[in-house]
């Protein structure tokens, strides 16, 4: 076969520094949203949405087949953070927590993990941000030391 292709959904997670609300203003928040999807496609990859809460983040993406996991994330989470840094209604001692989490995404599921995104606000409402984490690492078979997932 002459050509490369490959389609590979994934969901990289990721909190702020000590699960700090940084992204507590609304406005502020939905445009850190769209950095963050901006950022996914300059690193050469398919965003599909970015959202989360006040104190952590979830992006719903195809991964290029010429980046890897590590490097996308690293790209995405240093350039929000320069931006946020930067931006008129920004928050100058923003960061992001030193680790991430990533998921893969069926095909057949993508519509499901984009709608659980779109509906983070009213989620957690009834559930932290740690909650939710534990339980996508359930559900997703990731077993997680909670002395070394929370920075």
């Amino acid at each position: 076969m002459p050509q490369s292709l490959s389609q590979i959904w994934v969901r990289p997670v990721f909190s702020t520094k000590e699960r700090q609300t940084f992204l507590q203003d609304a406005e502020f928040r939905e445009e850190m949203f769209r950095m963050l999807s901006h950022h996914v496609e300059g690193a050469g990859c398919f965003p599909r949405r970015s959202g989360g809460w006040i104190d952590h983040v979830h992006i719903v993406c195809g991964l290029s087949r010429t980046i890897t996991i590590a490097n996308l994330v690293e790209h995405v989470k240093t350039e929000t953070s320069k931006w946020t840094k930067k931006a008129s209604n920004g928050v100058p001692r923003f960061s992001w927590q030193s680790g991430y989490s990533v998921f893969s995404v069926s095909q057949s599921l993508v519509d499901r993990v984009l709608q659980y995104v779109e509906w983070q606000a009213e989620r957690h409402q009834r559930q932290s941000y740690q909650d939710e984490f534990r339980q996508l690492c359930r559900k997703n078979g990731v077993e997680i030391d909670e002395r070394f997932v929370w920075d």
